[in-house]
């Protein structure tokens, strides 16, 4: 990636770009998509032993959710526990400080924060990718950030060498689809649907054709989210892209368990990892 003159300023460390596509390389290797599950910083309590939980289930990446009072892109389930998070006291830098916890106890995985922009400038945008580059955060994930408005954003996750993911769904029209594959980084997100997330019955239709037509805009990896429930659904889409992102089936399995989410959350993490690493 071009830098131009500006060099990357302290808290590029083995996390970043590089670390990321290291990652996709080997699953690639393997022959299988990866496994990235989402989980809210901030919910349970404990949501710290939970995301090692789906560490030692067999995640390859984690998407961490920031929690934001009006998350226009989650659904029920997801909203749920983000207000959850607001209400045991989360905040953007508690965010960043966990993440550096989890780096504390040797969670090396690439980490992704996903969040809501409004946070995130009253946090100051430069401050925050460098203060999460210094927590060992990889990239980010921001669904209302669209790509006319995303350029201070960028410079700064260029600056640090941080991966800024965009997001596709079905009805991106071919020309914006080329942009946002070119200008995305770490991988592009594939919403599996219109809509917001949320654990689904069923895999829309035509997502075979979608992966199709987006695979051949790029050769960037691939991963798609929102509406995938099961191990049977994430083997499906583990055939048609990179990576496989999983969250309110996830939240669904912390809130049925409240007296031992970790041990729910890992054997869950564990048949999605099982069935995506099959064929």
């Amino acid at each position: 990636m071009e830098h131009g003159s500006n060099q990357p300023r302290e808290g590029s460390s083995m996390f970043g770009l590089a670390h990321i596509e290291s990652v996709f390389q080997a699953t690639r290797a393997d022959g299988r998509a990866a496994l990235m599950p989402y989980l809210t910083l901030g919910y349970p309590q404990r949501s710290l032993e939970v995301i090692e939980a789906a560490v030692r289930g067999g995640a390859d990446m984690l998407e961490l959710g920031m929690p934001f009072s009006d998350p226009l892109a989650d659904g029920p389930t997801i909203q749920r526990s983000t207000q959850a998070a607001l209400q045991n006291g989360m905040t953007i830098a508690g965010c960043i400080a966990d993440v550096a916890e989890l780096r504390s106890r040797g969670v090396t995985l690439p980490v992704f924060l996903m969040g809501y922009c409004n946070p995130l400038l009253n946090y100051g945008l430069e401050r925050f990718v460098k203060d999460a580059s210094r927590a060992g955060v990889d990239g980010f994930i921001i669904p209302d950030l669209p790509l006319e408005e995303a350029a201070e954003l960028a410079v700064y996750c260029r600056l640090y060498e941080r991966a800024l993911v965009y997001l596709v769904s079905p009805n991106t029209p071919e020309e914006r689809l080329k942009c946002l594959a070119q200008e995305t980084g770490g991988f592009l997100y594939m919403v599996s649907v219109t809509g917001v997330t949320g654990a689904r019955q069923s895999l829309a239709d035509n997502l075979g054709e979608f992966a199709a037509r987006v695979r051949r805009l790029t050769a960037k990896p691939l991963a798609v989210g929102f509406g995938i429930a099961t191990p049977q659904q994430a083997a499906v889409v583990g055939k048609l892209a990179d990576g496989v992102i999983v969250g309110s089936a996830i939240i669904q399995v912390i809130d049925a368990h409240p007296g031992d989410p970790e041990r729910a959350v890992e054997e869950f993490v564990s048949d999605l990892a099982r069935a995506v690493g099959v064929g």
